[in-house]
């Protein structure tokens, strides 16, 4: 094979990769699962190709295409690699709006991101002249916790329903116990932007949570502000909640 054959066969390669990828965030960014017309239109493929390169992520796992309305979504082998992999960059791009949002506060911000079937704390941040208990690494109680909380109102039903029993483990006297009592309070969530949490997984302990959302307003991590019911009552929280939205839709823009 000549060096110009040989060009040509790696700039093909590179073309196919380049429009597989771009298929691929179509699908991850649509807000509704978007059939082979609508992803050929939005990547700029004819819809013979656009058919040839799904049928291939499909085969691999990164997409999935629902036989029954021959709609496409994000496929389990994405899931796999998202749980697999670590959160450096999302950290760095992030850490600029927990810091401000720690000193506006002046009370500890977290960074949960959700890992496998879990939700677990990847970044922490303290005010000024702050200590608090290192939450890094640790799984997140769904029900009985505001970022628990954030995480679950932006999920379909039938995955809420997937993460969480029908009768939920009580922490403190405050903890919601009931999946028809949490989807009352996650519809409030939904409504407000953000998510609070008064006492229901330690007694002393009030925080307020928000979700970074992607286009297709699933979560893809929760910013959380937390501390001791004397510092953090409940009256402060609506506000401290608005903060965090603000946050978290800063790492919005960040990301997209």
């Amino acid at each position: 094979m000549n060096s110009r054959s040989a060009a040509g066969t790696s700039l093909r390669t590179i073309q196919a990769v380049d429009r597989a990828a771009a298929l691929l965030k179509a699908v991850a960014d649509s807000r509704e699962p978007p059939n082979v017309a609508e992803l050929a239109d939005a990547t700029g493929l004819n819809r013979s190709t656009a058919w040839r390169l799904l049928a291939t992520l499909d085969r691999h796992g990164l997409v999935e295409r629902d036989p029954r309305t021959q709609r496409y979504s994000v496929g389990y082998a994405i899931l796999q690699i998202a749980a697999a992999g670590d959160y450096d960059a999302l950290i760095r791009r992030s850490r600029p709006a927990l810091e401000r949002l720690a000193v506006d506060t002046g009370e500890t911000v977290n960074l949960a991101v959700a890992k496998r079937f879990n939700l677990v704390y990847v970044d922490q941040v303290e005010a000024p002249a702050i200590m608090s208990p290192n939450w890094l690494g640790r799984s997140v109680a769904l029900h009985a916790t505001s970022s628990g909380k954030a995480f679950l109102a932006w999920l379909p039903e039938e995955e809420r329903e997937a993460l969480t029993p029908a009768r939920l483990k009580r922490y403190t006297a405050t903890t919601v116990t009931t999946r028809r009592e949490l989807e009352e309070e996650l519809e409030t969530v939904r409504r407000e932007g953000y998510s609070i949490c008064a006492g229901e997984l330690e007694e002393t302990l009030y925080g307020a949570s928000a979700p970074v959302l992607n286009e297709r307003q699933r979560p893809v991590a929760i910013v959380s502000v937390w501390g001791p019911e004397h510092r953090v009552p409940r009256e402060r929280l609506p506000e401290i909640g608005r903060g965090a939205v603000r946050a978290a839709n800063e790492i919005k823009a960040l990301l997209g």
